[in-house]
């Protein structure tokens, strides 16, 4: 078989494990403690954004301006919560299928990465035992630029040693293909194809994608 593809990068949150809903109620226990307005409408806009920009989106939705101390106390707050609620993950938040799906990649010794700006995605990792599905991991810890900058993927595909034409994106934010195709890698969509309109192609259900056929093209069916 043909290889185009030899790497496959994965985000995190929305496309191996849910960890998007933590989040919210993270953000949303902090606002509420401030009297500030936040739904999942408003949550949509922070997926794929650091969270110190995830704060500033809340607090122009707000028309609140604080000094940046007083962000950072609240950042470290809410990632306190967050950390909280992360003591209850567990199987039933896995992506259906996306295990299975990176198994079958690497039985057809494609190499994997979890690529998450999240500075907490290790103790995600380790909650659900995911070491043994990724030959390499990047986090927020080892950026200074966050989304949609290529620097995670670049970094993700020097640590796997494959060069960027020969990986594959897989992101559920609109930031994260913007990244991806940044770094000259082929992108897929992890969602709806309209809330992902800079994806070229998109999916749903991990059980619809054709894996030979994105490793042998990079496309996810023939």
């Amino acid at each position: 078989m043909a290889k185009l593809i030899e790497a496959a990068l994965f985000d995190l949150d929305g496309v191996i494990a849910f960890t998007d809903r933590y989040h919210y109620l993270g953000w949303k226990r902090l606002a509420d403690d401030e009297g500030w307005d936040f739904d999942e409408t408003l949550n949509h806009q922070l997926r794929g954004v650091s969270r110190m920009e995830s704060l500033q989106v809340i607090l122009d939705h707000n028309g609140v301006e604080l000094p940046e101390d007083k962000k950072k106390q609240l950042t470290d707050r809410k990632n306190g919560y967050y950390q909280k609620l992360l003591e209850d993950i567990n199987e039933d938040d896995l992506y259906p299928g996306a295990l299975e799906f990176v198994a079958a990649l690497r039985e057809r010794d494609v190499k994997t990465a979890l690529a998450s700006g999240s500075r907490n995605a290790m103790t995600v990792v380790n909650s659900l035992r995911l070491e043994g599905f990724f030959d390499a991991f990047v986090t927020g810890h080892d950026l200074d630029r966050s989304k949609p900058d290529p620097q995670i993927f670049e970094l993700s595909a020097e640590r796997l040693g494959v060069p960027a034409e020969r990986c594959v994106v897989f992101e559920d934010a609109e930031s994260g293909i913007e990244a991806g195709l940044a770094a000259g890698m082929y992108c897929v969509g992890v969602g709806e194809a309209e809330l992902l309109p800079n994806a070229e192609q998109t999916f749903t259900k991990y059980a619809d994608i054709d894996v030979d056929a994105l490793i042998e093209t990079g496309r996810i069916k023939r």
